[in-house]
C-alpha cells in the first residue's frame, strides 16, 4: 500500500475525487435546469455522472495495476504493464517471447524506372538541405 502513497498517487487521489465531485455537481446543475424546462438538458443529466463513473473505473484499473506490482514494468512501446513471465526462457502464457517479424509485401518496381514520388521526395529533401533557414512551406515545387 505504500506505493500508492508516492505524491503522483497523491495527486492521481486527489485529481479523481476532485473530478468526480465536479462531474456530479454538474449533473445535479443540469437536473436542476431540466426541472426548469430546458429538455436538452435532460440528456447531460444522465452523462455527467457517467463521466464520474469512468473517472472511477479508470482510477480503480490503475490502482489494480499498481499493487499487481509488476517487476517487469511497463511495455515502453504502449505503455500497458508487461505480463509476467514463466521461468527463464522467457515464455509468457505458454507462448513463446520470441514471435516472427511481420512481413509487408513489397511492390516490386520495373527494372530502370524510378519512383516519380521517391524522385520528388528526394529533391524535397535535397531543397531543404541546401536551404536551413527555409520552412518546408517555402518549398517552390
Amino acid at each position: 500500500m505504500k506505493r500508492l502513497w508516492t505524491p503522483a498517487w497523491v495527486v492521481r487521489h486527489v485529481a479523481m475525487v476532485v473530478l468526480v465531485v465536479a462531474f456530479l455537481a454538474l449533473g445535479w446543475w443540469q437536473i436542476s435546469r431540466a426541472a426548469s424546462g430546458n429538455t436538452l438538458s435532460w440528456a447531460y443529466a444522465f452523462e455527467w455522472p457517467i463521466f464520474a463513473g469512468f473517472v472511477v473505473f479508470v482510477w480503480w484499473r490503475e490502482v489494480r495495476l499498481a499493487l499487481r506490482g509488476d517487476a517487469a514494468g511497463p511495455d515502453p512501446s504502449t505503455g500497458a504493464p508487461a505480463p509476467a513471465s514463466d521461468g527463464p526462457t522467457g515464455a509468457v502464457d505458454g507462448r513463446p517471447a520470441v514471435r516472427r517479424p511481420v512481413r509487408a509485401a513489397r511492390v516490386a518496381v520495373a527494372d530502370g524506372a524510378e519512383d516519380g514520388e521517391l524522385v520528388a521526395y528526394n529533391h524535397y529533401l535535397s531543397w531543404l538541405n541546401a536551404n536551413p533557414g527555409a520552412k518546408p512551406g517555402d518549398y517552390p515545387g
